[in-house]
């Protein structure tokens, strides 16, 4: 809200979370310095649309020093609080736990704010599905302290419009009745200022790469014995038990001093896609561009966008025509397109009002920087009385990152892939503080943790898979956050812009 302070007093009143609002000028400003410019710490987020339509990239978000964060492995989810000592729980379903914060809080709407103006920013590991479904966990290594969830609850926001070239401080005020109005408002109004003087001021010293020579990278499977994987993957949808399955492969590299958010300045140029994220968890760091949602619900509306079949780019434009005719004309990918949005009209028809379900889009080609894939548009309305975490559970994991029958086919992947996938195949992004959520699936993705960098890939193997071009494809999606990593080292060297 950018009303003073006696309407703010007004909807304390009756509301325990207000969003206070400034305007900031930001004609010569860029996301990217602006989040170099508001972080502070280990625990800040930068979500950007780069590449995409109105509707899919129309704004930037960024924010740190969360009031909370929020994280679980097996059944215990902590809770940390600045200044406080962490919180324990033990329960069965930190998910849902998670998911439900802000359910019981009376939030002041205001029309004239973005969508997204606070609440949860933050990953899901694909692990978290053995919270949903009874599914094997050969790979448990008790040494791994991977989170199957993590997420900030925001105190400030810089939301950026990319549409209407402006941007907003957005600082999400906790009111404690009317009697604590004046305190949350001050609270407030110091917040806004401190973040305005920070954007004012000059851009903090920039990381640069300490060496520009690239580095190998190890794989977890190499092509023989992912061929190998293929067509034991080949006998399952023989057998009768899998239409398609996902296997991937996971590609590490010593990360040898390059700061991972080098690595996100290159991949914005490298592969521009509707969901870019730079994400600081604490030990771990996330650096994505990811072009599949894994779902959005939006006052009511549920959409997920299968993104199934690939081709590499072209290097010229009638190549490039000549290989989406490819695409569009392949049997193969055709059916199994077909397949996975069977899978999503299931996911999405799991939590919509009957009759509701709808393919407004289907089989079109989306190109991005080193591939283009078969894309489809399912929607659908939300069942009154459900929130985020049925929305998640319903959706989780992407049939596209698992197979179908999904069950089974998680199944099976964990009896081929030699380690949990960790964040690979999870899902990045926000849950607001009205309960929407708009969350995509963690590929093209990049995972700093210590001195290693992580990129997996994988691969919809079917009755027809032809195994080297399998190993191929998991390599082509590998290679826009390889380059990346690859290009920041030379790029980045011995600069400070």
């Amino acid at each position: 809200m950018h009303e003073g302070l006696d309407a703010f007093r007004r909807h304390a009143a009756t509301h325990d979370l207000i969003p206070v609002s400034r305007a900031v000028f930001s004609d010569l400003e860029t996301p990217v310095a602006a989040f170099w410019k508001l972080r502070r710490g280990a625990w800040s987020f930068l979500l950007e649309s780069v590449e995409g339509g109105e509707a899919w990239a129309r704004y930037t978000m960024m924010g740190t020093e969360p009031r909370a964060i929020y994280r679980a492995r097996g059944a215990e989810l902590t809770i940390e609080r600045p200044g406080e000592a962490p919180e324990v729980i033990a329960t069965p379903d930190p998910l849902g736990v998670v998911a439900a914060r802000f359910a019981t809080d009376r939030v002041y709407v205001d029309p004239t704010l973005p969508r997204f103006v606070g609440g949860l920013v933050g990953a899901l590991a694909h692990d978290a599905v053995r919270w949903v479904e009874r599914i094997p966990d050969r790979h448990h290594d008790p040494t791994d302290q991977t989170p199957e969830l993590i997420f900030l609850e925001t105190r400030l926001v810089l939301v950026w419009d990319n549409l209407k070239h402006r941007a907003v401080l957005v600082y999400l005020a906790q009111v404690t009745g009317a009697e604590g109005a004046d305190a949350a408002w001050r609270e407030a109004q110091a917040a806004l200022d401190e973040a305005e003087e920070r954007l004012a001021g000059p851009l903090p010293a920039l990381p640069t790469s300490p060496d520009p020579a690239p580095r190998e990278a190890t794989v977890s499977m190499d092509d023989a014995a992912y061929r190998a994987v293929v067509e034991e993957a080949r006998r399952f949808v023989v057998a009768g038990d899998v239409i398609q399955v996902v296997v991937s492969r996971r590609f590490d590299q010593p990360a040898a001093g390059l700061h991972p958010f080098l690595v996100y300045r290159a991949l914005r140029g490298v592969n521009p896609s509707p969901y870019m994220f730079y994400l600081e968890l604490g030990a771990t760091t996330l650096v994505g561009a990811s072009p599949e949602v894994l779902v959005r619900h939006t006052d009511g509306l549920l959409e997920v966008r299968p993104l199934a079949g690939t081709r590499r780019r072209g290097a010229a434009p009638e190549e490039d025509a000549a290989l989406a005719a490819e695409l569009l004309a392949d049997p193969k990918e055709r059916a199994e397109h077909v397949m996975l949005v069977d899978l999503g009209r299931n996911d999405v028809g799991r939590v919509a009002q009957i009759g509701t379900v709808a393919i407004p889009e289907q089989m079109i080609i989306e190109r991005y920087s080193h591939v283009m894939h078969l894309v489809s548009h399912v929607t659908g309305q939300l069942r009154p009385g459900l929130g985020p975490a049925d929305v998640i559970r319903a959706t989780f994991p992407a049939g596209t990152l698992s197979g179908a029958p999904k069950i089974r086919a998680m199944e099976i992947i964990d009896a081929l892939e030699g380690s949990r996938r960790g964040f690979y195949g999870g899902a990045v992004g926000t849950i607001g503080v009205d309960g929407n959520l708009d969350l995509c699936i963690a590929i093209r993705t990049l995972v700093a943790n210590g001195d290693v960098f992580s990129v997996q890939a994988g691969a919809g193997l079917v009755y027809d898979s032809q195994p080297q071009r399998e190993a191929d494809e998991t390599r082509s999606k590998a290679q826009a956050v390889l380059r990346a990593i690859d290009q920041a080292r030379h790029l980045f060297f011995r600069r400070s812009l």
